[in-house]
């Protein structure tokens, strides 16, 4: 069984895990959230700082928590895409540092990648094929999972992701960051009918629409006209009532182009991963859909739907079993396809 240490510092969690194969040994996350808050998202500079402050302090804990020491880990492994670039190298670094003192092999992992993998932590008898869909502060995705490393995008967000959405709408309704906590916890004392709003279709060059990409941009502009519809017409607004209403809006849109995507493909497993997993109105909907069609849904443990190590070192474990390692030259990128993937495990030239 491979045993992987993991660090993940992509944007505004220090996390470390040890993970043994698909068993989760120990996972430490701090979170910078309070730190953020004041700003109303995260501010690049402030993040990398608090994860240099952190580090140490979060690989000591999971060695602890796991009660393993260096000799029981087979390899390290750290998130080098994509995220932030300053944020990214604080994990790479510290992760790059102790292979080489330690002597084990290195892993660069892609940060979708984990969040796929997110779901093998509950589901240890899950195996590709399967359709998953993606859906964080950053990326909005249906990726067809056919094997480790071996992935293709069948449908995307073309402009904001479902996260930055909430985050977005949530600004407008003056209640604070991360808006997607909020937002769901206040769906669900409003009305999902109270309001009607545009779903977000992407047209076709050729006419129609695309059954799988999604925009999510109309949908927060039409939020911001029904706020100043209501605040003029009615001096306030229903926050709850609105808040259901996206909601509702915006799980039917990725239910439909998931459960779409899951039966054209002959895929009978939709796994879910990132921080829009946790959503209590998506989770719903796509459950009824999933069991309407006869298709599988799975989502992570609500602790691994954000970002965590346990993800990213379940990842490394099935890479490092199939003898893939990572260059210690390897660097960090802000963007990277989730199709190129493998090109993190290329040995050096």
């Amino acid at each position: 069984m491979t045993t992987v240490l993991a660090i993940e510092t992509s944007c505004d969690e220090t996390a470390v895990a040890i993970v043994k194969n698909r068993q989760v040994c120990s996972s430490v996350i701090a979170s910078q959230i309070p730190v953020h808050q004041q700003y109303g998202g995260v501010v690049p500079e402030v993040a990398s700082r608090q994860h240099l402050e952190t580090i140490n302090r979060a690989i000591a804990q999971a060695l602890e928590q796991a009660q393993l020491d260096w000799e029981n880990i087979d390899g390290i492994a750290a998130t080098c895409a994509p995220g932030l670039v300053g944020a990214l190298l604080v994990g790479l670094t510290a992760a790059k540092t102790l292979a080489i003192l330690y002597n084990k092999p290195f892993l660069g992992v892609h940060h979708l990648e984990g969040h796929i993998y997110a779901t093998y932590l509950s589901e240890p008898t899950l195996d590709p094929p399967f359709l998953s869909l993606l859906v964080s502060g950053g990326h909005t995705s249906l990726i067809y999972v056919k094997d480790c490393g071996k992935y293709e995008t069948l449908g995307e967000t073309r402009d904001d992701a479902a996260g930055e959405a909430y985050d977005k709408v949530a600004r407008l309704l003056k209640l604070g960051y991360p808006g997607g906590p909020i937002i769901d916890q206040l769906a669900q004392m409003g009305d999902p009918q109270a309001f009607t709003l545009p779903e977000g279709k992407v047209s076709l060059p050729q006419g129609g629409f695309h059954p799988y990409d999604a925009s999510f941009s109309g949908l927060k502009t039409a939020v911001l006209r029904l706020v100043q519809q209501l605040e003029k017409e009615q001096g306030q607004v229903p926050v709850e009532n609105v808040a259901a209403s996206f909601q509702e809006t915006v799980a039917r849109a990725l239910t439909k182009r998931a459960i779409a995507c899951a039966i054209d493909h002959g895929l009978d497993t939709i796994a879910v991963g990132g921080g829009v997993a946790a959503n209590s109105g998506l989770r719903k909907h796509l459950q009824a859909a999933g069991t309407q069609h006869n298709l599988q849904v799975l989502f992570p443990p609500l602790k691994f739907c954000t970002d965590n190590a346990a993800m990213i070192a379940c990842a490394a474990a099935d890479h490092l079993s199939r003898g893939h390692t990572s260059p210690l030259n390897l660097g960090v990128e802000s963007r990277l396809p989730l199709t190129q993937v493998m090109k993190l495990y290329q040995p050096e030239s």
